[in-house]
């Protein structure tokens, strides 16, 4: 269960997160649009597990990949954006597959 703190913490990074990976989309994310879908942060603020979506894309490994090499200039355009932060977590990017999951389970109850 997250606190409150961690809750702001999360939010505040996914807004900004997605405005990075909207103003350089070209460069990171190969012309692919990437959702952020959810941020979740350890208790000691220190990692942030990033889970996002690829549309537009033939090949979402790639894209992740090409986001996780860029990790180091996105957590340091993030640090610049939230200022009243002391400490910006490391972030690791993950697909997020929670779309298919749910469509798998879907077309299992049609059955």
């Amino acid at each position: 269960m997250s606190s409150v703190r961690q809750q702001k913490i999360e939010a505040a990074i996914r807004q900004e997160l997605s405005m990075v990976l909207l103003t350089k989309s070209g460069d990171i994310t190969m012309g692919a649009m990437v959702s952020i879908t959810v941020v979740r942060i350890t208790s000691d603020l220190s990692l942030a597990r990033c889970y996002l979506s690829v549309f537009g894309s033939a090949e979402p490994p790639k894209v992740l990949e090409s986001i996780n090499n860029h990790a180091g200039p996105i957590r340091k355009e993030i640090g610049i954006r939230l200022k009243n932060m002391r400490k910006i977590p490391e972030l690791r990017f993950y697909i997020d597959d929670s779309l298919d999951y749910a469509e798998n389970i879907n077309s299992l109850l049609k059955k």
